[in-house]
């Protein structure tokens, strides 16, 4: 490595394959996957799961599975899976196979049998409550049930005619034989299938038994030769179930299936304002609280592209954020930091008023326009240029003038002077007002020698305040949707005695019809742009020629922890 390289120090996911590798893992072993279960969409949390898996890959070269987990048939849905498939390419990753729980149920079934064969396997009669109340607690032991001793002839009897549809749902479960005073309340004989009369998306009808999570998870990570099983913390009591249950089928299949997985866990991704349970995310769609998955409200993936924000910025968020061993949560304005740096970089500068008001100019010749020259982005040289007219009528912002100010007021007032972009320096003259009182018009002189850009000495004169505004003439009506954080609570599902809901922000969007400059007639969808002065905005999917309409992304610095201090 030379002087200049920047050493970045290994994680403890890559030490642990370092490790394996040291003691002889050959290399083209190394094989990872991302499993979702296709039960809603995709949200901020999913990215750091994502990115370690993904990102294993490509540190190693190595190849990584798409694994829908698609063993909950009422909850799942073809919808999911092709919304999970969309987001995980938009962000950059590209998957070796595309797989699914469901293409080993029969295989699932075979490996139950064989465990029943050996005695490690029952049918139970009881009800759910009845398995339950026999759990025990983790200071003491469960209760055997009644059903544990049944023969290998009677399991294998009832559970085939479980498979062929014979009894009704909830009647009877296959369980693992384990042990009830086993400290790890996981390992007191857990359910592995249970019957369920419901259509599944790729299946249909064929199965009627589903296995369960943990049952599922490690022999499609055995089949698959997943190398390294990698998990969110709140699996690592699974870790010992999943040991059992692979160490099991590793010994029925071992010459067909060299390689047994290890299961390692990280923290998950938690992060402030924010919702994470999909159930909740799911909530706030059925109730209406969002428009849909996709509303730019929401930490779904979906809804983070409609707002404006880019792979590359969420990618730069999860690598920030790190891959660590404990549970913590990230300050979501971390995320947005990571979006205000990428765009910055990326995105043309343009004029937008979103609360406008009538500023004429007095002794600007009747009828006369002008185009002026304006740079497109500041931090890219290659970015160019383009021409924004000016007339003698203008829109500006109707929080940019005061009839009455202080000293701390750097923008327009009555005698005093402020530049306009890229254009010339105004005096403010008069006021108009309606019966109301509302100002309706502001009046203002020009310095006709104090153009941007044109070289003369009152050109260089120095003002404090400069505004930015749209010609009324050349002005292009837009509908700009103003979103702010969906929660005003930090931590909106952390309070014992609180719902949820009840942290809704009831001001995180405000619908307003603004006016643009004209070089914005022609965007398209997913085009992303500065406001001047207000923030980062992006073409919204409804928008079109004839109705602009533009999601803002983020403002240009964090005013939401100044406001709340306040």
């Amino acid at each position: 490595m030379s002087k200049t390289e920047e050493y970045t120090p290994l994680n403890f996911l890559e030490q642990i394959i370092e490790q394996d590798l040291a003691n002889g893992m050959p290399k083209e072993n190394l094989r990872f996957r991302f499993p979702p279960e296709p039960n809603g969409y995709l949200h901020i949390g999913h990215t750091k799961a994502i990115g370690i898996s993904f990102g294993l890959g490509e540190k190693y070269n190595a190849p990584v599975n798409l694994r829908f987990d698609d063993t909950n048939p009422i909850k799942e849905e073809a919808e999911y899976v092709d919304a999970i498939k969309k987001d995980i390419a938009w962000l950059g990753y590209t998957w070796d196979k595309e797989l699914y729980a469901s293409d080993y149920f029969q295989q699932l079934y075979d490996w139950a049998i064989q465990l029943i064969k050996d005695g490690y396997a029952y049918v139970d009669s009881q009800t759910s409550s009845a398995i339950a109340d026999q759990k025990g607690t983790p200071t003491q032991a469960g209760t055997n049930s009644p059903f544990r001793d049944r023969s290998v002839e009677e399991n294998m009897d009832l559970f085939k005619r479980m498979k062929a549809g014979e009894f009704e749902a909830g009647t009877h479960v296959l369980r693992a034989k384990i042990d009830m005073a086993d400290p790890n309340m996981l390992m007191r004989d857990p359910i592995m299938y249970r019957i369920l009369y419901a259509h599944h998306h790729r299946t249909g009808d064929k199965w009627c038994i589903y296995p369960m999570y943990d049952w599922t998870h490690g022999e499609s990570d055995y089949i698959e030769q997943i190398s390294h099983s990698l998990c969110s913390l709140e699996f690592k009591p699974h870790r010992k179930l999943y040991n059992w249950f692979r160490d099991h089928v590793f010994n029925y299949s071992k010459s067909e299936l060299p390689i047994p997985p290890k299961q390692r866990e990280f923290a998950r991704l938690n992060l402030s304002y924010t919702i994470m349970s999909k159930r909740k995310l799911l909530k706030l769609v059925e109730d209406d609280v969002v428009a849909g998955w996709d509303d730019p409200r929401m930490p779904t993936i979906s809804g983070l592209r409609r707002r404006g924000y880019t792979p590359k910025a969420i990618r730069k968020f999860v690598e920030t954020a790190g891959v660590a061993k404990r549970d913590n949560v990230i300050d979501v304005s971390l995320l947005e930091f990571c979006i205000r740096e990428d765009l910055n970089k990326t995105t043309n500068r343009v004029m937008a008023v979103l609360n406008p008001v009538k500023l004429i100019i007095d002794n600007y010749p009747e009828g006369e326009e002008e185009w002026l020259e304006a740079e497109n982005n500041p931090e890219d040289e290659s970015a160019g240029s383009r021409s924004i007219p000016f007339s003698k009528e203008l829109f500006i912002e109707r929080e940019d003038f005061k009839e009455e100010a202080n000293r701390k007021f750097f923008r327009l007032t009555l005698n005093k002077e402020v530049r306009l972009k890229n254009a010339y320096i105004i005096k403010g003259e008069s006021i108009v007002k309606d019966e109301k009182g509302n100002i309706i018009e502001i009046h203002c002189t020009y310095d006709p020698k104090s153009k941007s850009g044109s070289g003369s000495e009152e050109s260089q004169r120095k003002v404090k305040g400069t505004l930015h505004w749209v010609s009324i003439k050349h002005a292009v009506a837009a509908e700009v949707r103003v979103y702010d954080r969906l929660f005003s609570d930090e931590a909106p599902d952390g309070h014992k005695d609180k719902d949820f809901m009840e942290f809704i922000n009831p001001d995180s969007l405000d619908v307003v019809e603004a006016y643009v400059e004209p070089s914005l007639r022609s965007s398209k969808p997913g085009d992303r742009v500065q406001f001047q002065r207000l923030g980062y905005f992006c073409v919204d999917e409804e928008s079109n020629s004839e109705n602009l309409v533009f999601n803002k992304t983020v403002g240009l610095r964090d005013t939401w922890s100044k406001r709340n201090k306040t």
